[in-house]
């Protein structure tokens, strides 16, 4: 069901953006070669508790064991935390998901462990510049087509596997609502955006095929072919003032601005 949110209710999701933002940028920091991921893991649960939250994944469909998702290199998504250390050269997608008072907040993003081939470097900023491309048509009276249009037509134009298995998603009282939001789709079609409306816009592109395959943990999504896959997402609310980012920083973002290093 898609739910309409009040004021109220979005600005408690303000507050789980927030936290997701900080755990971002405390990860950001943190990894580095060397570091464990479970060192990772350790630092978003200690800051989603600090800012009186709790965790949109840990315990999710009652097995997922952590707050973060870590996706090193040719996982997609859903990588579990572990004692794996990060080597020079790695790219690693971070997941991350709080709840305030009941309402979520969800962001993901890639980045270079130390040096990165050039091939790694230009996935993850294509693969952002298709998230920003897919948030801009998060508008009143747009279609969830223009989204996914947005985001296909960046990852083809630079010739990478768009995946079509995994898509964004509606957000609220439940981390996963409807709408799907998928990473392709045609302008103008599908479900019209209104006011009070909240989606995660996240692509998910591959440098090979865009297909994949699933660990035996039921969790850990892989790219079929053992290419690198990079992930970017925000939770985008269209609010009474108009389409705001809610997971880029300490207050939620207009969707015109022109995102620095700081929102990154």
């Amino acid at each position: 069901m898609i739910t309409i949110k009040s004021k109220r209710e979005f600005a408690k999701m303000a507050i789980a953006g927030a936290t997701v933002a900080a755990v971002h940028e405390a990860v950001r920091e943190a990894a580095a070669p060397g570091v464990s991921l479970m060192a990772l893991e350790e630092i978003s649960a200690r800051i989603i508790s600090e800012r009186g939250c709790t965790s949109s994944f840990l315990g999710y469909h009652g097995t997922y064991p952590a707050t973060l998702c870590l996706s090193p290199n040719d996982v997609i998504v859903h990588g579990i935390p572990s004692e794996r250390r990060l080597e020079e050269g790695d790219i690693l997608s971070v997941d991350a998901g709080a709840i305030f008072e009941g309402f979520h907040g969800d962001a993901a993003f890639t980045m270079p462990i130390g040096e990165v081939s050039p091939e790694a470097q230009r996935l993850i900023d294509v693969t952002e510049e298709a998230l920003w491309a897919g948030v801009r048509q998060v508008r009143k009276g747009r279609h969830l087509g223009d989204i996914g249009a947005s985001v296909a037509a960046i990852g083809e134009a630079g010739g990478y596997g768009v995946v079509e298995e995994y898509v964004g998603h509606g957000i609220g009282r439940q981390m996963h609502e409807e709408p799907q939001v998928p990473n392709y789709g045609k302008p103008g079609q599908g479900l019209r955006l209104r006011t009070g409306m909240a989606l995660c816009i996240e692509p998910m592109f591959n440098v090979g095929s865009h297909h994949t395959s699933v660990d035996p943990d039921g969790w850990t999504v892989r790219t079929a072919d053992g290419s690198l896959s990079a992930h970017w997402e925000h939770t985008v609310c269209l609010t009474p003032d108009g389409p705001h980012v809610f997971t880029a920083g300490e207050e939620p973002v207009p969707v015109e601005f022109e995102q620095s290093a700081a929102h990154r």
